[in-house]
């Protein structure tokens, strides 16, 4: 699933035209390739050879399963440019110009702080914890994964949180895309179930 926004284009005259750095986690799409491949396995199965109300039931699940697997695995990344963050997570989207960031940071989880206070979580950056043990015995030396990626992305918003076209006030829009169908398989899922 897509979203009708493409990720370069934020809507506004003043949108960069500096190429987006995408950060994503390579092993969340591999996870969700995997499960969409099983689940549409055994799903077409059940439609094919079901009778009753078992082909009904799993299209039913399916249309609750597939927007899900696609919303935490494929969904989730964050793009970066000059003039903002953009990050999508698996119900929601934000748009930060580097003038409203003031933290970045990946203890647990990856999260950007805004000026305001508000934090979002960075879902395509996953924290591991082993690396993080690797970086703090290298004495911060050796950038992996996670410290890396918000290394990166913290020197972008220094460099250009000072730049006109990166201010502005942060964009939040949730993922009707993705809530939509999964809330109608749910309901769907729920009546069949009840009907049994």
């Amino acid at each position: 699933m897509t979203s009708p926004e493409q990720p370069g284009k934020s809507g506004n005259p003043s949108a960069s035209a500096s190429a987006d750095r995408v950060y994503r986690s390579p092993m969340a799409m591999v996870g969700g390739a995997l499960l969409l491949g099983i689940g549409l396995w055994m799903g077409g199965d059940a439609v094919f050879r079901g009778d009753g109300l078992t082909p009904w039931t799993a299209l039913a699940a399916l249309l609750l399963g597939v927007p899900l697997v696609v919303a935490f695995t494929f969904r989730p990344a964050v793009y970066a440019n000059d003039d903002r963050m953009l990050i999508r997570n698996p119900f929601r989207t934000v748009v930060l110009p580097w003038a409203t960031v003031a933290e970045l940071k990946a203890t647990y989880s990856t999260e950007v702080t805004t000026q305001g206070g508000a934090k979002y979580q960075l879902w395509a950056v996953p924290v591991s914890m082993r690396q993080r043990k690797l970086n703090v015995r290298s004495g911060g030396k050796q950038l992996v994964g996670a410290e890396a990626t918000v290394e990166e992305l913290r020197t972008l918003a220094k460099q250009n949180a000072i730049r006109p076209a990166a201010k502005g006030e942060p964009e939040l829009r949730w993922a009707y895309e993705v809530i939509a169908p999964a809330a109608v398989g749910l309901v769907a899922l729920s009546v069949l179930l009840a009907l049994r």
